[in-house]
């Protein structure tokens, strides 16, 4: 309908262990956009932590989707830590950061946008988190 509001951009962080096939991370994506009525037109980039830069089914995400795969380190992603709704120990014991999936998603969220805000906190399916952020 001509008015209805316009879709939010989405920013998707991610957390996975290695080797998390593209097909488990597509299936967390797709099934959490459905269960919050949200669209995979409105995502803008999938984010995670520098150590994942290297991560195949990442990698194969964000060419399925043609968008970025946008890696902060763990330096970067300490201002998102008062927004994150779960904190890790083991997350942290991995990578230096409390909360993978938030952090990344707020983080990227918030480039070039400010105000970034959690749409969806952390989610998990097997071996992968995701998180979705909007700027605001």
């Amino acid at each position: 309908m001509a008015n209805d509001p316009p879709t939010p951009a989405l920013y998707a962080g991610f957390g996975c262990r290695r080797g998390c096939p593209v097909a488990v991370l597509d299936g967390l994506l797709h099934e959490v956009l459905e269960r919050h009525g949200l669209s995979a037109t409105a995502l803008r980039g999938i984010a995670s932590i520098a150590g994942k830069a290297d991560e195949p089914g990442l990698q194969q995400l964000a060419a399925r989707y043609a968008l970025p795969l946008v890696v902060f380190d763990a330096e970067q992603l300490q201002a998102f830590e008062p927004q994150l709704s779960h904190r890790s120990a083991i997350a942290y014991a991995h990578s230096g950061c409390w909360g993978v999936a938030e952090s990344t998603a707020l983080a990227l969220a918030n480039r070039g946008h400010g105000n970034a805000t959690l749409r969806v906190a952390r989610q998990v399916c097997g071996p992968a988190t995701l998180a979705l952020a909007c700027a605001g």
